[in-house]
């Protein structure tokens, strides 16, 4: 591939992901997080990804020698002027979000591509604290990053054909395939997700099959590769429940979060990450 100079602002399992399938391909990454522990645990996440993908074989090269072009700083400030492209992957919060895009632009070139990996907020609301929007756009990548094959480009109405195009490259280079949607809330992929994720929620929290029977039903019975409660844990409960939360203000009740939801939550039972959500991880 061309060279390319990518910054990906927080380090957690998307970012990391994010930053690995990028060094993976030759790319040269600054990895942004907010202390030295912090930015030390994202590298190590970085390095076992790219060790996994080397045992695969799904790695050109080194995990080693990949790992040696990513590199951590812990200041939006020190992202490289030059960059590329850089993908905001911080927590979905519209305060946090534009913190940080308003941040990386000041630093950035005018000819540096700024993203969002948002899953469900509106690009056009995040894009109207920029002083270049026409640079901007969505790219929702998928979790695990590196084994899903999709990632969903949003385009919000001041989104330049140049920003998208260059997008198009990326992914493509990535060996992944898109999905172009317009800025909507929830997108294309997390307003059919949610949706099928709270039903699923409703159908344990009334008793109609256990977790692992409903899951089973849609994995054998509609060929989806993971059901929607083992899909809801990898992502995180906490997650699923604040998308909800904004889809239901947006788009309506039919998106209102089950109480059994808002429970797991409040336990602290927040999927994979704490070892138990709808599933037990341990």
């Amino acid at each position: 591939m061309t060279a390319v100079l990518v910054g990906v602002i927080g380090g957690g399992r998307m970012g990391a992901g994010i930053a690995q399938v990028f060094t993976g391909i030759g790319a040269e990454v600054v990895v942004v997080e907010s202390d030295e522990s912090t930015a030390a645990a994202a590298l190590e996440r970085v390095g076992t990804g790219l060790e996994r993908a080397a045992e695969r074989g799904k790695l050109t090269g080194t995990a080693q020698a990949a790992l040696a072009r990513v590199r951590t700083v812990t200041d939006v400030a020190e992202l490289p002027a030059g960059a590329d492209l850089v993908v905001e992957a911080v927590p979905e919060s519209v305060e946090l979000k534009i913190q940080v895009l308003t941040a990386a632009e000041r630093v950035l070139s005018p000819d540096t591509v700024l993203a969002s990996n948002t899953s469900s907020l509106s690009i056009t609301e995040l894009g109207s604290v920029l002083d270049r929007p026409e640079r901007f756009l969505g790219m929702h990548f998928f979790n695990p990053v590196p084994v899903s094959k999709l990632v969903e480009l949003v385009v919000g109405p001041q989104t330049a054909e140049l920003t998208r195009d260059r997008a198009l490259g990326w992914v493509s280079q990535l060996g992944k395939s898109e999905v172009l949607v317009r800025d909507s809330p929830g997108f294309a992929t997390s307003r059919l997700g949610v949706m099928l994720g709270l039903e699923a929620i409703r159908m344990l929290e009334e008793g109609v099959a256990d977790a692992e029977s409903i899951d089973r039903a849609m994995e054998l019975g509609y060929g989806h590769p993971m059901g929607p409660l083992r899909s809801t844990d990898l992502v995180g409960l906490d997650v699923r429940l604040a998308i909800a939360e904004y889809l239901q203000r947006t788009l309506g009740e039919r998106f209102a979060p089950p109480a059994l939801l808002r429970d797991t939550v409040a336990r602290g039972d927040l999927g994979r990450k704490t070892g138990r959500g709808f599933h037990d991880w341990n």
